[in-house]
């Protein structure tokens, strides 16, 4: 019987596979990316088959196949001789309304035994973490599942061999780009650091110094803000390959969302657990990274390390320890790793937020008076070590190349080039709402708590809401007195205003003041 000649299901026809037949039905049920269905509890397949709520189902569309987590509905929400498909596994199976589908037990999960063993700290091979990831890729595992996988490679659980595995087998189920060039530039932050949106500016003042760099971001995983997240409110973002291929080909670098163009599949889901769970993991950011760059088809990347005690990598350290595994690693792979170990102490630039970080960046770009200083300092001393790495100048001049072109507005004009290829530049939204945060006393500034500020600017709506987040007005080590504004809470949503100012009033520190 062929997808799309489904007659009414018997639900009497046992002993046929006729009983494993149901008409499809759009929920319009916003699941993110985990493909869920619905079915009754009265449907016949779910009794025959021994379904219960939170199986896993595979649902087969013609040719496609997707493994899809049940909901048992009662009541009338989904018809008799229906079964309902959130929007993530109507996608996924390209499916039409009304057409018939096949619903059955998956395959056992081969490869779940190691992702046990791992959580009880054995030692995974190669083999196994390459079985692993296929099976995730192939959408055999519930986020569940991959939460597992998540956990059990927490901390500093994955050695250096693990880690060139997963980078591997990362690589090995995604599609690679290939530039054509012997030479392509990257740039990677590994976050924890509200602001720093350094990204855009680097890209422009190296495709303005006549580097190819083809910029694959993320959307944020524990941040109110991905560098993906922040470029989409000043122009696209999601687009596929063939897109990415004509912009950079049109202007030598793009910013696109790293996930739109499928190189890393397995690695985009893990962040996706990885955002639900605010977790980030060494090894697993390390095999993240790399497959990525190496994906994109970058030769040679600069990687900025935030150090502080309230930023993702909280000492010297362990920053010493990951930039040592990223450039063995990449060297492996034959990528040239050059990694850079920033302030971390406080947030960079005055925005946290989408639309108030691009806000920032087109400050720079633009030599606006109001530019944050602090932004524009590190997005130079990054591009300054990109340019010496790639060649584009020489050891030691990197600094003065790179303030050239930002000072003879060649890197703006880039940039507005680049966003008029993506589909066209926009000017950022402003929120509807805002409320100042002032000192309550005299003082100096001695002091950011970057998760918690973090923490604020996502409960006021960010990222989801792009205008929402956090408005820096002070600076470590600066003067206050009681009642200058320390900063200003912006959100979509009154709701979402008071949400936040709450968080706030119950966690004073989020800036520690030094009584003078």
């Amino acid at each position: 019987m062929a997808a799309g000649s489904f007659d009414d299901p018997d639900p009497h026809a046992s002993g046929s596979t006729r009983g494993h037949w149901l008409r499809l039905c759009r929920m319009g049920i916003d699941t993110y990316q985990e493909p869920v269905v619905y079915m009754r509890r009265s449907c016949h397949v779910c009794r025959s088959e021994g379904f219960e709520a939170q199986s896993r189902v595979q649902i087969e569309l013609g040719e496609r196949r997707i493994v899809a987590t049940l909901n048992v509905v009662h009541g009338e929400l989904v018809g008799h001789g229906e079964a309902g498909l959130s929007e993530s596994a109507w996608r996924l199976l390209g499916a039409r309304e009304g057409e018939a589908a096949r619903f059955s037990h998956p395959a056992p999960i081969e490869s779940m035994a190691a992702v046990r063993a791992k959580i009880y700290g054995h030692h995974l091979e190669a083999g196994q973490i390459r079985r692993i990831v296929e099976e995730i890729v192939a959408g055999s595992y519930s986020q569940v599942e991959i939460a597992g996988f998540v956990a059990a490679c927490g901390g500093d659980h994955l050695d250096e061999r693990e880690t060139e595995a997963l980078t591997r087998a990362m690589l090995e189920v995604g599609e690679r780009l290939d530039w054509g060039r012997p030479l392509v530039a990257d740039k990677h932050c590994v976050g924890g650091l509200p602001g720093n949106r350094t990204t855009p500016i680097v890209v422009a003042i190296a495709a303005a110094a006549g580097l190819v760099m083809p910029k694959t971001s993320s959307r944020a995983i524990t941040s109110p803000a991905g560098t993906a997240d922040v470029m989409e409110v000043i122009a696209p973002v999601a687009l596929d390959v063939a897109a990415m291929r004509r912009v950079v080909e049109r202007e030598g670098a793009c910013i696109v969302w790293g996930e739109a163009v499928g190189l890393s599949p397995a690695d985009d889901a893990l962040i996706r657990v990885e955002r639900v769970l605010d977790l980030d993991s060494e090894g697993q950011l390390v095999a993240s990274v790399l497959s990525k760059k190496i994906a994109a088809g970058a030769t040679h990347v600069v990687i900025d390390v935030p150090v502080g005690s309230t930023a993702k990598v909280r000492s010297e350290q362990a920053a010493d320890r990951l930039l040592d595994r990223l450039t063995r690693i990449g060297l492996g792979f034959g990528l040239a790793v050059h990694a850079v170990l920033t302030d971390g102490s406080q947030p960079v630039g005055r925005g946290i937020g989408p639309a108030l970080e691009a806000s920032d960046v087109l400050a720079v770009l633009q030599r606006a008076p109001r530019a944050p200083a602090d932004l524009r300092e590190r997005a130079l001393a990054l591009a300054a070590r990109l340019l010496e790495l790639c060649g584009a100048a020489a050891r030691g001049a990197g600094l003065g190349a790179a303030a050239r072109c930002l000072d003879d507005g060649s890197a703006w004009r880039k940039f507005r080039a680049i966003c008029e290829a993506q589909g066209g530049f926009r000017e950022p939204p402003r929120a509807a709402f805002v409320h100042d945060v002032v000192a309550e006393r005299d003082g100096r500034i001695e002091s950011f708590d970057n998760r918690r500020l973090a923490r604020a600017a996502k409960l006021a709506g960010a990222p989801i809401a792009s205008a929402a987040g956090i408005e820096l007005h002070v600076r470590r080590g600066e003067r206050v007195r009681s009642g200058d504004r320390l900063f200003t809470l912006h959100a979509e949503a009154e709701g979402e205003l008071a949400y936040a100012l709450d968080y706030v009033r119950r966690v004073p520190q989020l800036i520690a003041l030094e009584p003078e």
